[in-house]
């Protein structure tokens, strides 16, 4: 099968790859719809490739690329991002191409001259600078940390097309290519958001601001689907998932355990008892029912998390580690947090949660609750204070 160059906008074609085999994407997403490395060729005068592709796929890109036009044609390469299913084939591609100039930011240049280790004709591109291509127009805006500090986003006013990096994209390979093509793709997208955009969300509201006086008709994203019809609705989506972690009126507590025998677990319902009755809102989440993205996505919209597991073969159990490995450095920064448990006889897992949550540099307030077999009154008085206590870290 001849592989062509598809119109999305006047002057605009996807010369883009799909890999609809790929099933987990940069370690800790799951791809079962595949994904594709979006990029774009915008035509004027002159001509600017908008991102390049993973490499290993650079063949499949450049057949469209030759369907339309000729790689001695192709001025600029526009690095909106430099992570290596972005920039992955940018090395081959000088080779091919050594006329061309590459834009970026200058984290982007940066990034690059690291990811290929050699020199290359670049321009550090600033923020609401223009490039006029002859009939097309590359406006450039910044947009770091979605997700990486070079990220910027390309408006094309005259095609009225925004190519916005990783944000609004999907990890889905439907060969429709455009949204109205695909079926219903919305709970990828969600996920998508969730693991990518989401600790950023400060930053992705930003970038909202900042495109909302532009006229669009078409976003590009590098991943998934060219949103077309009603472009508008994903931008408004994205900034209600932005605003959903906005501080409630009253404060809530994580609470996350895993029990073998219930011991654990008591601890766990007592310290939420403790919780409450300073007023403070506690959700019980037992960690070997809810999938670790979930209990992570609760505990980031938390005010404070406590962790209990038991102590089996001198450590945590796996369902606890799983949940930590999950929890982001950079939303939950300095967040009160403690550990608990139940032990037989050597009770190691409290003091290992808790040398992980100040890795993961939350603030451990309160020495770990540790308690021998099944909890006693005495102790479950005991787990009730505990909660009582970091509730009142929370009103600090």
């Amino acid at each position: 099968m001849v592989l062509k160059a598809i119109g999305i906008a006047a002057g605009i074609d996807w010369v883009g790859v799909r890999n609809p085999d790929l099933r987990v994407f940069d370690i800790v997403m799951h791809t079962e719809e595949g994904t594709t490395y979006n990029a774009y060729l915008v035509r004027g005068e002159k001509t600017a490739l908008i991102e390049t592709v993973k490499l290993g796929f650079l063949d499949e890109m450049l057949e469209r690329i030759s369907s339309i036009t000729e790689l001695s044609k192709i001025d600029y390469i526009v690095l909106n991002h430099t992570e290596p299913d972005h920039s992955g084939s940018l090395g081959l591609l000088l080779d091919l191409m050594p006329q061309v100039e590459v834009l970026g930011s200058r984290a982007a240049i940066k990034f690059a001259s690291q990811i290929i280790n050699r020199e290359f004709r670049h321009r550090v591109v600033a923020d609401g600078e223009e490039l006029d291509l002859g009939g097309r127009t590359l406006r450039f805006l910044a947009a770091p940390f979605l997700h990486w500090p070079d990220s910027i986003f390309t408006y094309v006013p005259e095609s009225k097309v925004l190519f916005s990096c990783d944000a609004f994209g999907t990890h889905h390979s439907g060969e429709g290519l455009f949204d109205d093509r695909i079926g219903d793709f919305g709970a990828t997208m969600r996920y998508y958001y969730d693991v990518i955009i989401s600790p950023f969300r400060s930053y992705m509201l930003s970038a909202i601001a900042k495109i909302r006086p532009l006229d669009i008709e078409v976003i590009a994203p590098s991943h998934g689907p060219v949103l077309r019809t009603d472009p508008w609705r994903y931008v408004d989506l994205y900034e209600k998932w932005a605003r959903e972690a906005s501080p409630r009126e009253t404060p809530s507590v994580a609470v996350v355990y895993s029990s073998a025998y219930g011991y654990t677990r008591a601890l766990a319902e007592e310290i939420a008892a403790g919780i409450r009755a300073e007023g403070i809102q506690a959700d019980l989440i037992d960690a070997q029912v809810v999938p670790p993205g979930e209990v992570a996505a609760k505990i980031e919209a938390a005010d404070g998390v406590l962790v209990g597991s038991p102590t089996f073969n001198r450590d945590a159990v796996p369902p606890i580690w799983f949940v930590l490995a999950h929890v982001s450095v950079i939303t939950n920064r300095g967040k009160p947090a403690a550990a608990f448990g139940s032990y037989g006889w050597s009770g190691e897992a409290v003091k290992l949660i808790e040398q992980r949550l100040t890795g993961l540099q939350l603030k451990v307030v309160e020495p770990g609750l540790r308690v021998n077999f099944a909890p006693t009154d005495a102790d479950r008085s005991e787990a009730r204070e505990f909660g009582s206590r970091f509730a009142g870290y929370l009103a600090k």
